[in-house]
C-alpha cells in the first residue's frame, strides 16, 4: 500500500512525457506537411517549442533523425505500453523529464508521419499546402485550445500532487496502527497466547516490521526536504498574473539573482512602483493590494514565507547557476509563471542536483576560466569526449556544496 501511490503516479505520468518524446524522436519522414499537421502540433505546442526557449518538455529542433518511423508510431499511439515493456529509451526520457503526465495520442500512421515532417520542416506547412495568414478568430481559437490543454495538464498535475500529499499525511497514521499491531502480536505471543497458530504471529510480525521499516526509511530520506510545500502567504500574490499575463520579467522583482547567493525578495517599495497606480485587481479586488499599500504607509515589511529551502549544511549560489550556467528559473522552480500560489515542485535532493550536473553542458571552449583544464581540452580536440558537463569540472565534488 505504501508503494502504491508512487506506482500509480508513475503510470499516470508516463503518458504525457511519452507522447511528447514521441514527437521528438523520428527517423523516416512523411512527404507532406499539411495544415492538419499544424493543427495537431498545437497540442504539442502547449509544452514544446520546435526552436527557442525550453518549455515544460524538450525542444523539437533537430530531433527527427533519431528513431525509426515504426518505433515512433508504436511509441506515440500507445506510449504506456512502451514504457511498461521496459524500453530503455522510453524509461530514460520519462525519468529525465520529471515524469510529467500526458494522455495517449490516437493519431493514425499517416497523421504521425505528417506531424513529424512538419517538425522537420521547422514548423512550416509545405508550400503546396500553404494558406493565407490566419484570421484573428483562428488565432484566438488556437490560443484557446492551447490554454485549455495547459489548464488540463495543470489540473491533472495538481490532482496527483494532492494524492501524494494525502499519502504522506497517512504515513503517520499507518505507522502508529502498525506499531500497535506489532505490540499486540508480541504480547500475545509471549503472554496471553490467545492465537494458537504460531505462523500467524510470524506473518503479522514480518509484515509489521516491513511496513514500519519502509516508513522509517522514507521519512529519513525526506529529512530536510519539502517537495510540494505551498504555504499560504500574507498577501495573495499570483505569479501567473504578474509573470505570464503582465509579462513582468523575473529579474525585475528578483534583482539579485544574477549577482548574489539568493534571488532576493522584492521590497514593498518595488511593489509600489506599479501599485501606486494599480489599486485593484480583477481577481482579488482591492483587498490584497490594500495590504501592500498598508505596508508602504506604515513602513512595516510584508513577512513573506520562504518556500524553497535547503538544509543549513548545503551551499547554493543563484548567480553561479543563472549568470554563469545560464539556467532558466524553471529548471529548478518549475513553471512558476503558471502558478497562482508558488509551490516547490522538485525535491531539491542531492541526487537531483547531481543528476543535473551530470547532464548539464558547460560553456567550456569559449570561457577563459577553463583554460587550465588542459586534459579536457585535449580530449575534446582528439574526439575522446564530445562535451564537458558540470560534474567533469568539479560539479560532483562534495566540497563544492558542503565545505
Amino acid at each position: 500500500m505504501i508503494r502504491l501511490l508512487p506506482l500509480l503516479n508513475r503510470i499516470n505520468r508516463v503518458g504525457l512525457i511519452v507522447l511528447f518524446t514521441g514527437f521528438l524522436m523520428s527517423g523516416n519522414q512523411a512527404q507532406a506537411q499539411t495544415p492538419e499537421a499544424e493543427k495537431n502540433f498545437q497540442v504539442c505546442k502547449a509544452c514544446h517549442n520546435i526552436d527557442g526557449p525550453k518549455l515544460i518538455g524538450p525542444n523539437l529542433a533537430g530531433v527527427t533523425e533519431r528513431r525509426t518511423t515504426e518505433w515512433l508510431i508504436k511509441f506515440i499511439r500507445n506510449s504506456q505500453e512502451v514504457i511498461q515493456s521496459g524500453d530503455p529509451i522510453a524509461v530514460q526520457l520519462f525519468e529525465e523529464y520529471n515524469r510529467i503526465p500526458m494522455p495517449p495520442n490516437p493519431l493514425s500512421d499517416e497523421q504521425i508521419m505528417d506531424l513529424l515532417a512538419y517538425i522537420k520542416n521547422g514548423g512550416k506547412v509545405a508550400a503546396e499546402f500553404a494558406q493565407a495568414a490566419p484570421t484573428d478568430e483562428q488565432v484566438a481559437q488556437k490560443q484557446a485550445l492551447i490554454d485549455e490543454m495547459q489548464a488540463k495538464h495543470l489540473e491533472n498535475e495538481a490532482r496527483l500532487i494532492e494524492l501524494e500529499r494525502d499519502a504522506n499525511r497517512n504515513f503517520g497514521t499507518t505507522f502508529i496502527i502498525t506499531l500497535i499491531i506489532l505490540i499486540v502480536v508480541l504480547f500475545d505471543l509471549l503472554v496471553t497466547k490467545v492465537i494458537k497458530a504460531r505462523f500467524v504471529h510470524s506473518i503479522l510480525i514480518l509484515v509489521s516490521v516491513f511496513i514500519i521499516g519502509e516508513i522509517l526509511y522514507k521519512e529519513a530520506t525526506m529529512l530536510g526536504r519539502q517537495q510540494y510545500y505551498q504555504p499560504e502567504q500574507p498577501v495573495w500574490f499570483s505569479h501567473r498574473i504578474h509573470a505570464e499575463q503582465n509579462k513582468i520579467d523575473c529579474l525585475y522583482c528578483h534583482s539579485s539573482v544574477e549577482k548574489g547567493k539568493s534571488a532576493g525578495i522584492p521590497s514593498t517599495q518595488l511593489c509600489m512602483n506599479c501599485h501606486n497606480v494599480v489599486r485593484s485587481g480583477k481577481i482579488t479586488g482591492t483587498v490584497e493590494i490594500a495590504k501592500v499599500i498598508e505596508s508602504w504607509e506604515t513602513g512595516k515589511p510584508i513577512e513573506w514565507i520562504r518556500i524553497h529551502n535547503l538544509p543549513d549544511h548545503v551551499y547554493f549560489n543563484h548567480a553561479q547557476h543563472v549568470q554563469v550556467a545560464k539556467l532558466d528559473c524553471a529548471e529548478c522552480h518549475g513553471a512558476v509563471e503558471k502558478m497562482d500560489e508558488v509551490m516547490q515542485v522538485h525535491d531539491l535532493s542531492m541526487g537531483w542536483c547531481l543528476e543535473c550536473h551530470r547532464k548539464t553542458e558547460v560553456q567550456f571552449t569559449s570561457n577563459s576560466f577553463y583554460e587550465t583544464y588542459e586534459k579536457l581540452h585535449e580530449q575534446l580536440k582528439s574526439g575522446q569526449i564530445k562535451k564537458v558537463t558540470a560534474d567533469m569540472v568539479g560539479g560532483d565534488n562534495c566540497m563544492k556544496c558542503h565545505y
